[in-house]
């Protein structure tokens, strides 16, 4: 269903030689340059090299757009959250109003936001929300499968669709966030059946929750484990026994995100998981992702060694929506900045200390 082509690393050579020309000491741009060079290999060519050097292609960072995909779980009966399920139609309703953290940073950064009702207990009627939905709610993990494999390739294509009309209208930078009470239990439930570790590791307290109901989410996620053990040997059936509408849809946004060509921003816990899966499908999809940052999630750290990659951020959130990934991009935008307009030793007429 995706035909993502893979990074070349041809032009790895000549991008590390523009980055170390530039008038600074050697790797003093720290991760930076680490970004510039991965966002170099997804959009530069041969071609972009062999131009006169004033006509050189420059990277660049196009109509940045973050999608919120919203999901209700049936597992929020199993009193794994501190709120109910009705706190999603509601939060939902607060992005729609503009009245959320992801909101104001999106409003102060640069973003163009998009809410997406993937599959909740109460829609949201507003002109700013997006219909793709696959249900009311999901089924509990812990007693059957959360939803059918109609539901998930119907989500695949609702995905698909959303993102080759950003990609049209000149996106070629995405960033998602989730809003979806009972979420991070399908997140922990996600990384376990993928990592092959128990429940405990996995499970952390979402938004603040107790240690009786961290007790609770955790035997909930061994429950599933064990209800759904035989099935869990690919992605899709991960997606279709353990995951959420807003998790299919997140994953398979992603993978059409890379089979266009644009760089992914993943957030954080529930995000994570999404680009795991995504990941597991294809795995081509990981180079075009930038992890945006570590979430104060406890299994966040661990999910983020386990894919061997660093984020931009450690800030301590928790609270998704697609928060951290907003945040990242001044951080993007810096390496994209410095790669296009810093001058090289050459051209500023330094002594090159390098």
């Amino acid at each position: 269903m995706f035909d993502i082509k893979a990074v070349s690393c041809e032009q790895s050579e000549k991008i590390q030689a523009v980055i170390d020309g530039k008038t600074k000491p050697l790797g003093a741009l720290g991760a930076l340059e680490t970004l510039a060079k991965q966002i170099a290999k997804i959009q530069l060519t041969a071609s972009a090299f062999e131009a006169p050097k004033h006509q050189q292609n420059k990277l660049q960072l196009s109509a940045p757009h973050l999608t919120i995909f919203a999901g209700d779980h049936g597992v929020a009966r199993e009193g794994v959250s501190i709120a109910p399920s009705e706190v999603t139609s509601q939060m939902v309703a607060n992005f729609a109003r503009g009245g959320a953290a992801i909101n104001v940073f999106s409003q102060q950064l640069g973003w163009q936001l998009n809410i997406v009702d993937a599959g909740i207990l109460v829609p949201v009627v507003s002109p700013s929300v997006k219909n793709q939905r696959l249900g009311d709610i999901t089924q509990p993990i812990n007693q059957q499968a959360a939803m059918t494999q109609a539901q998930v390739e119907q989500g695949f294509i609702y995905a698909k669709q959303h993102i080759a009309e950003l990609n049209t209208s000149g996106c070629n930078i995405i960033a998602f966030g989730e809003m979806g009470i009972g979420n991070t239990t399908i997140a922990s439930a996600i990384m376990a059946a993928l990592m092959a570790i128990p429940a405990s590791e996995a499970v952390g307290r979402g938004t603040g929750v107790s240690d009786e109901i961290v007790l609770k989410k955790q035997q909930v996620v061994e429950q599933a484990l064990a209800l759904h053990h035989e099935n869990l040997n690919d992605a899709e059936s991960i997606l279709r026994c353990l995951g959420g509408f807003e998790v299919v849809q997140i994953t398979a946004a992603m993978l059409a995100a890379a089979e266009n060509g644009m760089l992914i921003i993943v957030d954080g816990f529930i995000c994570t998981a999404a680009a795991m899966l995504a990941i597991e499908f294809n795995a081509k999809a990981k180079d075009y992702m930038i992890f945006a940052h570590c979430s104060g999630e406890q299994g966040h750290e661990k999910m983020l060694a386990w894919l061997d990659v660093k984020p931009l951020l450690n800030l301590g959130l928790r609270l998704g929506e697609g928060t951290g990934a907003a945040l990242a991009l001044p951080i993007i935008q810096a390496a994209v900045a410095f790669y296009n307009d810093m001058a090289s030793f050459a051209d500023a007429e330094v002594t090159d200390v390098t």
